[in-house]
Formats: C-alpha cells, structure tokens, sequence
C-alpha cells in the first residue's frame, strides 16, 4: 500500500521521486523495510478508523497497528491518532 500511495503521489507531482527510488533510500539509510504481509488483518483495523476518509492513511496504519510497528510518516493526523507514527526532520 505505501509503494502504491507513493507511485500516486509521484505521478501527481507531490513527491519528486519514483516509490522504487524512495523506498530504496529507506531501506538503505534508514534500514527499514515495507512489510508485505497482514493485508486481511489490516483491512478489519482499517474498518473501523473513522478519523480518516483517506483509504490508504487507513490500511498503511492499520497495517502498522497490526504488526504494532513503527510507521515512518509525515502525516499530522496519522501522528495524532497512532503513537508509534514517527519522523524525524
């Protein structure tokens, strides 16, 4: 889900860099990794965030919530509502 929100935002010119590329640099500077499994768990979590209309800040943190991992994110309100959400500038 993060490779395709990525590729989306890419193609509309909100991020200058293809997905491959940014999680390539993730995956290298940062040594994290996109989590490919847990989609079914995901989508029941996903249900029932209502703080959000946006499909894919719901199951890119329902995912994350399943796992209880760290999600790597920029995004105020996912920071608002998950406390594993981190960023650092």
């Amino acid at each position: 889900m993060a490779r395709l929100e990525l590729s989306l935002l890419h193609e509309i010119g909100r991020v200058r860099d293809p997905a491959s590329a940014v999680l390539g640099a993730l995956r290298r500077d940062l040594g994290l990794q996109v989590e490919e499994s847990g989609w079914a768990r995901a989508a029941e979590i996903a249900d029932h965030l209502t703080w959000t209309r946006d499909p894919f800040d719901r199951l890119i943190t329902a995912h994350a919530m399943a796992f209880g991992a760290v999600l790597c994110t920029r995004d105020a309100r996912i920071h608002e509502h998950y406390a594993e959400a981190f960023w650092k500038t």
